[in-house]
């Protein structure tokens, strides 16, 4: 592992270079074929290989059960104006109440799910999620959304969260991307989310600037570099990264005691937010070794 000294000038705040757009909504009728697709290409010669192969299929079918889907309830203009005028993410995960959109896209998920070859700990899982009543998948649900999943239930909460992935990126779709602000370090314009990890992307007008990319919505919001996405702090900022693979690094911070993972689009443009982060386990392990606390939510990687 190496370290890299965080001084470089930030080329999303210098003058001549175009200010970033803040957010970029999720498009979900590409997002989940294109992670399943990343997930198979980091399975080759992976030792995760089986995990990742299945969250491959998974992905799969997030973006299959979605052909005819009903349309979501739609975020009322009273709520947006509430939103806009506290400063809160439109998309109110705390009280979330399930429609008829994310019932059947659960209902969906789960019956396509049985036919996918997964570890013998899924298989059970999904047994026991497709056997729990309406009050059990709803705790399930609210678990997921305030990010507390329980240790001892962690693959049952798989596949609601990849069922809650489907329906608020369908949910942000409908956003007005420009009518979105900042309401926090760390914190999702769209659906008050944590980000999974950062992506330095390799758009036309920006690149180089950073993105943060929310776990639970697919949204990607600007977010200043060189700057900890956990607490704001501009000091202590450090780069890991296990030799060899500079396209990946954990921005680590000395304040908070944190870190997130920051990806390259420039260095390679196939990278994914949540499949990479899954197949950069051995980052984690190396960051956690220097007493660092993982700060990237993943529902695909509770525990670690």
């Amino acid at each position: 592992m190496s370290n890299v000294d965080s001084t470089a000038p930030d080329p999303s705040v210098i003058s001549d270079i175009p200010t970033p757009q803040f957010a970029r909504l999720p498009d979900p009728s590409q997002l989940f074929s294109a992670r399943s697709t990343r997930f198979s290409e980091v399975a080759e010669n992976h030792e995760l290989a089986p995990y990742l192969q299945f969250l491959s299929g998974l992905c799969q079918i997030q973006a299959t059960i979605q052909d005819g889907l009903p349309d979501p309830d739609p975020v009322s203009a009273e709520t947006l104006e509430r939103a806009r005028q506290h400063t809160m993410p439109p998309l109110d995960r705390g009280h979330f109440t399930a429609d008829a959109a994310f019932t059947e896209t659960l209902d969906r998920l789960l019956k396509a799910a049985v036919d996918l070859e997964m570890p013998e700990q899924a298989r059970t899982a999904l047994d026991k999620v497709v056997k729990a009543d309406a009050d059990g998948r709803a705790y399930m649900v609210q678990n997921v959304l305030a990010e507390a999943i329980p240790v001892e239930a962690l693959a049952e909460h798989i596949f609601i969260a990849a069922a809650l992935q489907v329906h608020f990126a369908r949910l942000a779709a409908r956003l007005d991307a420009k009518s979105l602000q900042s309401v926090g370090d760390g914190v999702c314009p769209s659906c008050g989310g944590a980000p999974t990890a950062t992506v330095l992307v390799n758009w036309p007008r920006t690149p180089g600037a950073r993105y943060c990319s929310c776990s639970l919505c697919g949204t990607l919001w600007n977010y200043v570099r060189s700057k900890c996405t956990l607490c704001g702090s501009t000091r202590k900022i450090l780069f890991q990264e296990v030799e060899g693979a500079g396209h990946i690094k954990a921005e680590t911070c000395d304040d908070c005691h944190g870190y997130m993972k920051v990806f390259n689009h420039q260095k390679d443009h196939r990278l994914d937010p949540v499949a990479d982060d899954v197949a950069t386990l051995g980052l984690d392990l190396l960051v956690h070794e220097l007493g660092f606390r993982r700060g990237g939510i993943n529902p695909f990687l509770i525990g670690y």
